[in-house]
């Protein structure tokens, strides 16, 4: 299971890599993805594509290079918004919100089970060219409405915000306008309602999420609901953004682009080629966190796999996640500066640490397997906090090789599915 600083990255980010490079990202970070990456890869089925490949070709390279080892891939930033609303603690500290986990326990010890993804066995299928019929509908559907977004309307409806402050004429005003607005008496209610138009809300919730607020003597959104207010105020941003003029509105795909921003809070790390994505990332950053160039990724793993290359081949073939557990002590590498920031004590770890037998390897392997199969399922599901688990086991089905580099251990490859 890879360690390091947690990255979201967008698709222009995947598509700039080859598949060594991808190999080392998938190492060194532990990648959220985001169901827009998902929804905007498997929508390239219906994108033209250049003369030579196929669109299931483009799709599948895609995949191939998709991080899986330590991929978590987060919750539909809508769900989360409307629990928010509901009541519902949402954590925003960097880390991703996965769904599926199982509660299990044996005797006075307690973990989690989080099964292989779907979102992950759609990758797999991917990469061998099979789509479902429900996934080519989805990606026609997709790309149609995102042909029939209305900006046009949007342009002119926002701009009402504009009466008596003037249009914003730079995107630190817009930012400074949508904070104002969130926190602006007599818009209260407006702002709820928005949130809840936005984030597609039923009216029988809407009706219980208005009752809640009111019982609380209906406050600012962002005392309510945080992250469904964060949510509005990125929709805010784009569309104030919008009505300035200062982000297009005859590129559709610039609404996508800025839904990426909605699952911000859930990492460390934001990687983007998207020049919308560099003038804009920066402002809803929180101070641990950091935005940095897809280029300046690229040429930093093209570098690590110019390094790991250079090691002996009896070395290499221990395998990635034997050889490379942590990133070079030495040299100016991107990765090194953010575990640097990100997991300050890793360097005093790699000094610690004295080489793992492989008798001793194997042992930990089984006793996890062993972990896992000895818990039982909490029936009762009794409710306890992620971090007094004693386990928590994220299934994954990791291939042998990848690229030119062997991932696993020979001794280690033929001992069925791997678990962290």
């Amino acid at each position: 299971m890879s360690l390091g600083p947690i990255l979201i990255f967008d698709k222009s980010t995947l598509q700039s890599l080859n598949v060594d490079e991808a190999c080392w990202l998938d190492n060194f970070y532990r990648a959220n993805i985001t169901p827009l990456f998902f929804v905007e890869t498997l929508a390239d089925l219906e994108k033209e594509v250049a003369r030579g490949r196929t669109p299931e070709e483009v799709v599948g390279n895609l995949a191939y290079k998709t991080p899986i080892c330590g991929a978590l891939p987060n919750v539909h930033h809508a769900s989360i918004g409307v629990a928010d609303l509901l009541g519902q603690r949402v954590e925003i500290r960097g880390v991703p919100i996965i769904a599926g986990g199982i509660p299990l326990t044996t005797g006075d010890r307690r973990g989690v089970l989080y099964k292989q993804p779907p979102e992950m066995e759609a990758l797999n299928r991917w990469q061998k060219g099979e789509f479902l019929y429900i996934e080519r509908l989805f990606a026609k559907l997709w790309r149609r409405a995102l042909t029939g977004l209305d900006l046009e309307t949007s342009y002119y409806h926002f701009g009402r915000f504009f009466t008596g402050v003037g249009k914003p004429r730079q995107f630190p005003d817009v930012k400074a306008l949508v904070d104002q607005l969130l926190r602006q008496d007599g818009r209260r209610y407006e702002m709820l309602r928005l949130a809840c138009n936005l984030l597609g809300v039923s009216d029988g919730v809407g009706r219980r999420i208005i009752a809640r607020w009111k019982a609380q003597g209906g406050p600012y959104i962002p005392d309510f609901a945080p992250y469904a207010a964060y949510v509005l105020s990125v929709d805010l941003f784009f569309f104030l953004s919008l009505a300035a003029d200062l982000i297009s509105r005859k590129r559709p795909s610039n609404k996508i682009d800025l839904a990426y921003l909605y699952y911000l809070p859930f990492c460390m790390v934001f990687a983007s080629n998207d020049k919308l994505h560099e003038n804009t990332v920066p402002f809803f950053l929180r101070k641990d966190q950091t935005f940095v160039k897809g280029i300046e990724l690229k040429a930093d793993l093209k570098n690590l796999d110019e390094y790991y290359s250079a090691l002996p081949e009896e070395i290499r073939a221990q395998g990635i996640m034997r050889f490379a557990t942590y990133p070079p002590l030495e040299g100016d590498y991107l990765v090194s500066q953010l575990w640097d920031r990100f997991l300050p004590k890793w360097r005093a770890h790699t000094t610690q640490r004295t080489d793992m037998s492989k008798v001793k390897e194997n042992e930990i392997i089984e006793r996890l397997r062993h972990f896992k199969e000895d818990m039982k399922e909490d029936e009762a599901e009794t409710p306890f906090n992620m971090g007094d688990a004693d386990q928590v086991i994220l299934e994954r089905h990791v291939p042998v090789r990848r690229g030119k580099w062997r991932l696993l251990p020979p001794e280690v490859e033929n001992k069925g599915d791997l678990v962290n």
